[in-house]
């Protein structure tokens, strides 16, 4: 019959298939029995036998290798000794918690006389750092190999630099690539042979990681060659050439940071000055309640660190711009005119500022969390990052004199500001109400104050006495850069942030303001109306 032969062949291949299938999972239980085995070899007193037992795990292949090698190399590597088995181990009092390699499962706990390290010394903990290095160099992973490489790096020798070299070849991914090329030639600049000690100085020439430097300066000392001191000490200028170039770059960013935050905390002291002539010693009070509306809104929201940063912003403007306005109608209106006392005022209005916020919050200082997205830097190189905190604050800045710069340029509020900063008697004769731009233009400036504390509030503590670290300087960028103008506001900011960056490593922090005011003080003994001179009522004073 034709259906026993095609009974018979389905019986045979239903019975191979369960023989196949039983094989194949049977494979990874001899794979553990045999590596159960190999880690015997750690119960050995002698340190060279285990390291050849480290040596053949690194080797073996097995998913559990790396574990176990870094496990041993941070003294968590022991053995129960009722039955030599190589378990993970963490200290609990005077006993010990044992983990199975294997399953991970608790194996339960037990006393210092039940089991035993797998000591190590130093030389086998090198060893073994290396090991874990070339299992991770051999990873599928590109970035975990990246990381391998460049955690190899700096105590590479001429062997790790062959080692790389057999790497390279295989290798695909760029990046890894380019590490490994490297650090072949960091390894190089240790070995016996002079040509290679000499291509790999022509290969580095300009590199600006610090290992490159050090070896370098190493060879430029001590080499007993003379081609090579002379080639390393040639490099090593090209490179502190290039440092000097990158560390000038740092600081005219550094500059350029300080002049922003300077030109936020002097931006509205400049619009109100300029239009209403009134020195308001207040304003760096009106910057700490901008900060310190950022930190309640925080504490209210700590689970929305990034959400909390955007909707302290125009909540900042709105609670210092009504501050503002409300000391304008209540204090200054009737000051008009008299300077010294509207100085005095305002003086007085902003302890009481402070003692408020002392009474009502804290006098300790409080920090505002910064947002994940203004954490860390855009490396350019080893010598120069661009801090994503200072990058945000500097476009934050150009930000806000463009919007200030359209409301005086392109509303209706600002064409009113403008007519009364230029000719108060001739605009009330046009029919602009004097006394609701000058409300307005103050709450406008004290707005933009409280904007200032929602920057500063990313730098610095948030406490009752910050607005003081700003009001001179505030003032000192408006006089330098003419009263009520919003391009001299922006020159003189950024001119005198990066000149006090540029002195502080020459003068100190504390001499280079010094100097800055001096500097000010002479120039406006030749320019008393500033940078760029705008008509008003004060310059008509």
């Amino acid at each position: 019959m034709p259906l026993l032969p095609a009974l018979r062949s389905a019986i045979l291949l239903f019975i191979f298939s369960i023989f196949f299938i039983g094989q194949a999972s049977a494979a990874p239980v001899a794979d553990e029995t045999e590596f159960k085995q190999l880690l015997n070899g750690f119960t050995q007193k002698s340190f060279a036998a285990k390291a050849n037992t480290a040596q053949q795990v690194a080797t073996s292949g097995h998913p559990k290798a790396k574990q176990v090698l870094e496990a041993m190399a941070e003294s968590r590597l022991y053995f129960r000794k009722s039955d030599q088995l190589v378990v993970f181990a963490d200290k609990d009092g005077r006993s010990y918690v044992l983990t199975d390699i294997f399953s991970n499962e608790t194996l339960g706990t037990f006393s210092r006389r039940e089991v035993s390290k797998v000591k190590t010394n130093n030389s086998l903990r090198a060893k073994l750092g290396k090991m874990v290095a070339e299992i991770e160099l051999k990873h599928p992973d590109a970035s975990v190999r990246l990381a391998a490489v460049e955690a190899m790096i700096p105590k590479l020798k001429e062997d790790d630099a062959d080692l790389f070299g057999s790497l390279i070849k295989e290798e695909q991914d760029e990046s890894v690539k380019k590490a490994l090329q490297f650090g072949i030639y960091i390894g190089y600049l240790d070995s016996s042979k002079k040509e290679r000690v000499l291509n790999a100085i022509e290969a580095l020439d300009g590199e600006l990681e610090p290992i490159v430097r050090n070896k370098l300066t190493s060879l430029a000392n001590n080499s007993d060659d003379k081609d090579i001191k002379k080639a390393a000490k040639k490099s090593l200028k090209g490179i502190e050439s290039k440092i000097s170039i990158f560390s000038n770059l740092e600081t005219i960013y550094f500059g350029i940071s300080l002049g922003s935050i300077l030109i936020l905390a002097a931006i509205g002291l400049a619009i109100t000055f300029g239009v209403m002539g009134v020195i308001n010693m207040a304003h760096g009070e009106l910057i700490m309640l901008g900060a310190y509306t950022t930190y309640l809104i925080q504490q209210a929201m700590p689970n929305h660190t990034t959400a909390s940063i955007f909707l302290a912003i125009p909540a900042a403007f709105c609670v210092s711009g009504m501050v503002g306005i409300a000391i304008e109608r209540g204090v200054i209106r009737f000051l008009y005119g008299r300077p010294l006392e509207t100085l005095l005022a305002t003086f007085g209005i902003s302890l009481i500022l402070q003692q408020l916020v002392r009474t009502v919050i804290s006098p300790q200082n409080r920090t505002v969390e910064t947002p994940a997205f203004m954490s860390g830097s855009i490396d350019i190189n080893p010598i120069f990052a661009l801090t994503y905190n200072r990058l945000y604050i500097i476009s934050f800045c150009i930000l806000v004199f463009i919007a200030l710069f359209f409301i005086l340029k392109r509303t209706r509020l600002g064409l009113q500001v403008r007519a009364v900063s230029q000719n108060r008697s001739m605009a009330k004769a046009m029919g602009v109400r004097s006394d609701w731009v000058d409300a307005m233009t103050f709450g406008l400036g004290s707005g933009v104050a409280g904007i200032a504390g929602v920057a500063l509030s990313q730098i610095t503590n948030v406490g009752p006495n910050m607005g003081q670290s700003y009001i001179i300087d505030s003032f000192m960028v408006v006089v330098f850069g003419g009263v009520g103008n919003l391009w001299g506001t922006l020159v003189a900011g950024l001119s005198l942030g990066v000149a006090n960056k540029v002195l502080e490593p020459m003068a100190g922090a504390v001499l280079a303001k010094i100097m800055v005011l001096v500097f000010i003080i002479l120039f406006i003994q030749k320019r008393p109306r500033g940078l760029f001179p705008q008509k008003g009522r004060a310059a008509e004073a």
